[in-house]
């Protein structure tokens, strides 16, 4: 018995629930780290600094994924606008696609803001849901507003926690009035030493 009345197994079940509380809370913070990585590296200008190009943006969100994660779009909006994409290499073509040089018009804005989270850790998977919004700014002076629920699965590989499923389905898509915004950066210096 400890001072306390308490015996040795009941001050190690104790330690092990603790321990168990901790591992759960760096699981809930790292997923939350990776899920607001995601979006950080998908905004345009991509405000990640020393990234240049697409390839290099492309090359770091693809870190973030496990081998055989799967991206898609759900939904009646999404399904035919996002698909399906299984494996590294198809997100990869998702993602060049969506950033390629012939894209017309150019996407010149783009950022993400995550609300509504909610991440649930079993051992070494878990999933999250968020809700999304974000505006959009094209070459052609077009703009639109658009929100999707998000609803993630993340595995743990050697170690590291990463994205196993990226899921959208549309919210809603509203159009901007041309000038809405008016100081757009041509790229970010957020992360400049």
């Amino acid at each position: 018995m400890t001072d306390h009345g308490s015996s040795v197994s009941d001050v190690e079940a104790r330690l092990a629930l603790l321990e168990a509380q901790l591992e759960t809370l760096r699981a809930e913070a790292d997923i939350r780290r990776l899920q607001a990585r995601y979006m950080f590296l998908c905004d345009t200008p991509c405000p990640e600094y020393g990234v240049s190009d697409d390839a290099a943006r492309i090359d770091l969100i693809m870190d973030l994924y496990c081998d055989d994660a799967v991206w898609e779009g759900v939904g009646s909006y999404y399904d035919g606008q996002f698909g399906r994409a299984e494996g590294k290499a198809a997100i990869r073509a998702h993602f060049e696609a969506f950033w390629g040089e012939k894209r017309d018009p150019a996407l010149l804005l783009n950022v993400h803001y995550l609300t509504s989270e909610q991440i649930h850790v079993e051992g070494d998977v878990a999933d999250g849901q968020w809700v999304h919004c974000q505006p959009w700014i094209f070459s052609d002076g077009k703009s639109l507003l658009r929100s999707s629920r998000l609803n993630n699965r993340f595995c743990k590989v050697a170690g590291v926690w990463k994205i196993s499923r990226t899921r959208t389905e549309n919210v809603f898509v509203a159009p901007l009035s041309p000038g809405w915004a008016e100081s757009i950066p041509q790229h970010s210096v957020l992360m400049k030493p």
